[in-house]
């Protein structure tokens, strides 16, 4: 590993400082201290440009490195593969694209396409330009519109923001794209004190009151995460997803599940919406298909949704007239290949099941403990700790200083923990959690009680 006397080191450390423009960061404070710069992983262990050892409870920072840190199984498959094919256009084809793809749908029943981009911006981009183009060519320019739940997020491309339910997210960023209108959320902690089974009825009746007002015959998709991720790790209450599908097919609107962050095995399946019985028409995914090993995203959908690109034959426009550049690297299905093998070599998603159990109860055990902790909510390993003022006498949200305040402790201590960041104004008060899948009792241990002395210590 590097130490900060390496002299490559501090140079690296000084060339960020000057040239690099990171993610969803202000840069002022950079002009008089260093940024942080990760060297070396290995597990769910991570070190810094200044030799620290922290326990990495989100995964790469944004729910990615679904099978932990330092995998050389994955790194050899990408070069064996680089070095007798790196690249050939999507229009083409490729072995790794095509063995990945037959794996894949193989997790999917009822799915049968993949068509291959580099992001979950993209990924999500393509089936709003798939619906558009079915909507031109099948429903004489109707069922365009497109839905999508308040509190989700699909990405961060100027179409993907017009479907954006994270009002921070869009801020300066418009105008957005006409025909994308927002259904209500199923956050049910801060809309009823209902029974769950009572709540979903609720929540989709509004989602039917959108589609009514909105006319079914304009609306082509309903977008939604099976877990809500950004906008407060919120779980839909019992019932909820076979209503939507009972909806979508009532109306004839494609369903569309963003996977991108609850995708292989975060929820303890292989998808989040295979926790529900549901049968989607389109799922997107990216983060977890290669555990950050790679670049790689995939929408998958339906035989019946492909078949209308073929539909008209003698039309040069009929085809599905996109193409990604990245979509045809090889190393994201080689990657992502070996990264599947190891989430079944090594049981993952029976680990997170367990794992999951485990870190609940734990983070339950909070609740009795501090007046902050307001909501507990999550599936496998990913986890929300919604915090507010007072649990016992509302559910004001704390501030983001309050949550910054805790990360931060955390961090002293060792361990990344996430939080719900530019999403929602007022509402950016969610603790969030996402491990590797390989995490252990100890790992979790760890976690926790650094979660709880930051809360000893802030409350």
């Amino acid at each position: 590993m590097l130490t900060n006397t390496d002299k490559t080191l501090d140079h690296a450390v000084q060339a960020d400082r000057q040239h690099v423009w990171h993610h969803l960061t202000q840069h002022k404070p950079f002009e008089t201290q260093n940024p942080s710069i990760m060297v070396e992983g290995k597990g769910m262990r991570l070190w810094d440009a200044n030799g620290t050892e922290y326990l990495d409870a989100v995964s790469g920072g944004v729910w990615t490195v679904n099978v932990g840190y330092g995998r050389a199984s994955i790194a050899n498959a990408v070069c064996e593969q680089l070095t007798r094919l790196n690249y050939y256009a999507g229009s083409g084809g490729t072995i790794p694209a095509a063995l990945f793809a037959e794996k894949l749908l193989e997790k999917m029943p009822g799915l049968s396409r993949v068509y291959y981009s580099n992001s979950g911006s993209e990924a999500n981009e393509k089936v709003y330009k798939m619906v558009r183009q079915i909507s031109a060519q099948h429903y004489n320019g109707k069922k365009s519109k497109i839905l999508y739940r308040e509190r989700d997020y699909h990405g961060t491309t100027i179409a993907a923001l017009s479907a954006c339910g994270q009002a921070q997210r869009m801020d300066g960023y418009g105008p957005f794209l006409d025909g994308f209108v927002a259904v209500p959320d199923c956050l049910e902690y801060r809309r009823t004190d209902t029974s769950p089974e009572c709540f979903a009825e609720i929540s989709v009746k509004a989602i039917e009151n959108v589609i009514l007002r909105e006319g079914p015959e304009t609306i082509g998709l309903l977008c939604l995460e099976p877990i809500t991720a950004g906008g407060g790790v919120i779980v839909p209450p019992d019932g909820y997803w076979p209503r939507v599908m009972d909806l979508c097919r009532k109306y004839d609107i494609l369903l569309h599940i963003d996977e991108v962050v609850c995708g292989f095995g975060r929820t303890g399946e292989w998808f989040g919406y295979q926790n529900y019985g549901v049968q989607p028409d389109f799922v997107t995914m990216a983060k977890g298909v290669a555990s950050g090993y790679a670049a790689i995203s995939c929408t998958v959908t339906t035989e019946a949704v492909f078949e209308k690109f073929k539909a008209f034959p003698d039309d040069p426009m009929n085809a599905f007239r996109d193409i990604s550049t990245f979509g045809g690297c090889t190393a994201g299905p080689a990657a992502a290949i070996e990264n599947l093998a190891i989430l079944e070599r090594e049981n993952l998603l029976e680990n997170t099941r367990q794992m999951g159990a485990y870190l609940e109860q734990k983070l339950l055990a909070f609740k009795d403990k501090y007046a902050m902790v307001g909501d507990v909510r999550g599936k496998g390993l990913f986890w929300g700790v919604e915090l507010v003022q007072d649990r016992m006498s509302d559910k004001t949200p704390v501030s983001e200083k309050v949550i910054g305040a805790i990360v931060g402790h955390c961090r002293s201590q060792g361990v990344l923990i996430g939080a719900t960041n530019r999403s929602l104004p007022g509402y950016n008060n969610t603790l969030c959690l996402s491990p590797a899948l390989i995490a252990t009792t100890h790992d979790l241990d760890r976690i926790t009680s650094a979660i709880d002395k930051a809360l000893e210590t802030v409350a």
